[in-house]
């Protein structure tokens, strides 16, 4: 799959301008983007099990030139929801941001929920889409949790993947999914593994402190991976909280539709009282320079810091420089009220648009054979060491491969 899918050309400007974070906090790795006037409390935004930090560039693109602070972060390594309470607040507090506004989808939407509830000083408002308040039913329809952590990673991802809804799309949901299959291709084994178990580690919401009016939920109407159960619960559980809804998009609204998402996230900041700071919005220099919070670059060259399609041939590589011309970036500590200029679009060929669902197919059939030799073996040794129902997991899994011929 790698060298065939074509980033969008805004995603290839927005990586050589907004710098990309990496710092260890205690034991926990963060990866994530800070972008806009930094004497602007924040949003925060939270992907699901399938996204990482790049999956919200169109709002750091839209929101940071409005004189917004958008900080993108992924899910680090915790095994349960106590830890990612703690690890996320000591991210807090190494970056120096106090209070915050949070946006969630789907898994983030749940633990941006759940950091609301214990650590309520710390968060102004929220913004939730196709999430849930617990996660029971996620649980009885994983039976096989218990080894979630000693599963192979290829099996991890086509789990993952058979989550999104697959078949024919409208263009712009067919591309929000190929850019999400993109980013499942990037994360590892123990990626993977921590958000699947913290999506059915045993837990629920409790009532919130923050009033009803400092919450907007935002669903698709079209279809997403979330039960529509799950949702009608979420919204009788805020009553009073703003409801967006928008008529298509998916699983991934934020990027199949990012107009309308941006719209409401801007309504949103507004309405309780997030002011922005378009007289610190400055265009970024010639030379690329922007501008955010975080470690400043040694000068080496960060392999996700360029775009995933760059493991291609060096023809492909020539052809999209030719497309896309863009400056390097570079990140300076006295720069942090620079946010992203206007997005320069970049024309990709049609003939290099090839849609992943298709793709994945032909992956999973490729492993296919591979896969009924050592599922059965795997299973029983993991039994060995792990009270599992292996007959239960047996009879999922076969039912799985044989769901996608």
């Amino acid at each position: 799959m790698k060298g065939v899918f074509s980033a969008p050309g805004d995603y290839i400007h927005f990586k050589s301008q907004v710098p990309l974070h990496k710092i260890p906090i205690g034991t926990k790795q963060w990866r994530y983007y800070d972008f806009g006037p930094k004497a602007v409390p924040p949003l925060i935004c939270l992907p699901g099990i399938a996204g990482t930090a790049d999956v919200y560039y169109k709002q750091i693109m839209s929101l940071s030139t409005k004189g917004y602070r958008v900080i993108s972060v992924d899910i680090p390594r915790v095994w349960n929801h106590h830890e990612w309470i703690q690890a996320f607040e000591k991210f807090l507090d190494v970056i120096d941001v106090h209070h915050i506004h949070l946006y969630g989808t789907s898994l983030g939407g749940f633990l941006a929920q759940l950091f609301a509830q214990h650590r309520p000083r710390r968060v102004r408002s929220l913004i939730l889409s196709n999430t849930f308040l617990e996660t029971r039913s996620f649980a009885s329809a994983m039976p096989w949790a218990p080894v979630v952590s000693w599963t192979p990673s290829f099996l991890l991802k086509r789990y993952v993947l058979t989550g999104i809804r697959d078949g024919p799309h409208e263009p712009f949901i067919a591309d929000s999914v190929d850019f999400v299959v993109s980013q499942v291709e990037t994360l590892s084994r123990d990626d993977l593994a921590s958000r699947l178990t913290l999506n059915v580690d045993a837990a629920s919401v409790g009532s919130l402190l923050l009033s009803d009016s400092c919450i907007t939920i935002m669903d698709t109407n079209d279809y997403c991976a979330i039960p529509q159960q799950l949702k009608d619960q979420l919204s009788d559980r805020y009553p009073e909280a703003r409801c967006a809804h928008l008529k298509s998009g998916g699983d991934f609204p934020f990027l199949s539709r990012s107009d309308e998402v941006n719209l409401h996230l801007q309504l949103h900041l507004r309405r309780v009282g997030l002011e922005a700071q378009p007289d610190m919005v400055r265009g970024i220099p010639k030379d690329g320079a922007g501008g955010s919070h975080g470690e400043e670059k040694d000068g080496k060259e960060d392999p996700d810091d360029e775009p995933k399609d760059e493991e291609g041939s060096s023809e492909g590589q020539s052809k999209e420089n030719q497309l896309c011309p863009a400056p390097e970036s570079s990140e300076s500590h006295t720069s942090h009220d620079q946010p992203l200029s206007n997005a320069q679009l970049c024309l990709i060929a049609p003939g290099d648009t090839i849609h992943l669902w298709f793709l994945r197919k032909q992956h999973v059939i490729a492993i296919e054979i591979f896969l009924q030799y050592t599922l059965e073996i795997f299973l029983r040794l993991a039994s060995l060491s792990r009270e599992v129902d292996v007959h239960h997991f047996i009879f999922w899994a076969k039912t799985q491969v044989n769901g996608v011929k």
